[in-house]
């Protein structure tokens, strides 16, 4: 099956892209406020909490958002705040004054002004553990009575797609990726070879094994788009190139690459060692979740085009118009990212 029967030049590439390079530039100028905050709520003894509030900055700025707790809960030591580069963390000791916390609501004041999540995670005396994540849509966490372990698998796969489907640069390459496939056996192996590599360096960073700073991270992955653009002209000009004979081969060494870029969103919330590995899990679980329903978007898209009646000379075009599009956005994220180092 040739590369044109799954990614045949068609209107929908055009779209797709345009489309891509609109988000690309509107979440540049708030790409570090996507950073979820981070609650933890310790029961000390009784009725009294240890609570540690991570917050993200943007552009050196603390977020809008103020812990509020219910009114029968005060302040047993006053907040002490610590500046981290990209974030700043309060802590205080709190005490209920009408029993425990559970059942109770936590309100994230100014948070439905964001886009930013916060993962909230409090541990009992019982040994139980509440993880949840809370949305700019409903600015609040419920204590649960009863924590559910569904729940926090829930909470980190949800994290995981959305961290996927939120990281346009990924989804770009994954579309590149894509271009370069010359059938279906070759799109499979080159996507898994993609996965098993982002998964490898993911596990890596995240439990302290690798450590890379993210802005070279986030510099080399617009190179890599900007490369596989590169090549994607290469081989549609007929000249011979590694990628398009060993696509596979490409998406590992690049899969690795991207792998330190997932991790930053699981060590930003600096979560306590016993949790990393099933928050790693479910984490991973659902990053590939959500690749896997861009490719099955992707694939749709070919297939409902593929039935529509457009002029042949728009899908002679199509095709190498959307390949400089992205690249086109891949050096714009490589010259941004570099010159913010």
């Amino acid at each position: 099956m040739s590369a044109r029967m799954i990614m045949s030049p068609s209107l929908w590439r055009s779209f797709l892209v345009a489309v891509l390079t609109l988000l690309a530039f509107v979440s540049n100028a708030a790409a570090h406020e996507i950073r979820p905050a981070y609650l933890q709520i310790d029961e000390m003894g009784a009725n009294r909490y240890k609570v540690v509030w991570r917050m993200p900055m943007l552009s050196g700025m603390r977020l809008p958002i103020a812990l509020r707790f219910p009114d029968s809960v005060r302040n047993v030591t006053t907040p002490a705040e610590r500046d981290l580069p990209d974030s700043l963390i309060e802590t205080r000791v709190i005490e209920t004054m009408d029993g425990s916390l559970a059942g109770k609501r936590v309100d994230f004041v100014g948070l439905q002004a964001t886009i930013t999540d916060v993962l909230v995670r409090v541990h009992l005396l019982d040994g139980s553990v509440t993880t949840m994540m809370v949305h700019p849509s409903q600015p609040w966490a419920e204590i649960a009575t009863r924590p559910e372990r569904i729940d926090v698998a829930k909470t980190f796969v949800v994290h995981g797609v959305e961290h996927i489907l939120f990281g346009y640069d990924h989804l770009l390459f994954v579309l590149a990726l894509m271009f370069i496939a010359r059938s279906w056996r070759a799109l499979l192996l080159t996507v898994t070879a993609f996965t098993a590599a982002h998964s490898i360096t993911l596990t890596l960073a995240t439990l302290g094994f690798v450590h890379v700073p993210g802005p070279p991270v986030e510099a080399a992955i617009a190179f890599s788009i900007l490369l596989l653009a590169c090549e994607i002209i290469r081989i549609q000009n007929g000249q011979s190139s590694i990628t398009a004979e060993r696509p596979w081969m490409v998406a590992f060494t690049f899969g690795l690459l991207h792998g330190l870029g997932f991790a930053g969103a699981l060590s930003a919330l600096a979560l306590p060692a016993g949790d990393i590995p099933l928050a790693l899990l479910f984490f991973n679980v659902g990053v590939e979740v959500g690749q896997l329903m861009f490719i099955t978007v992707v694939i749709g898209l070919i297939a409902v085009v593929r039935l529509a009646r457009y002029p042949a000379w728009l899908g002679r075009h199509a095709f190498t118009t959307a390949t400089y599009a992205i690249g086109a956005v891949a050096a714009f994220w490589l010259v941004e990212r570099v010159a913010a180092f």
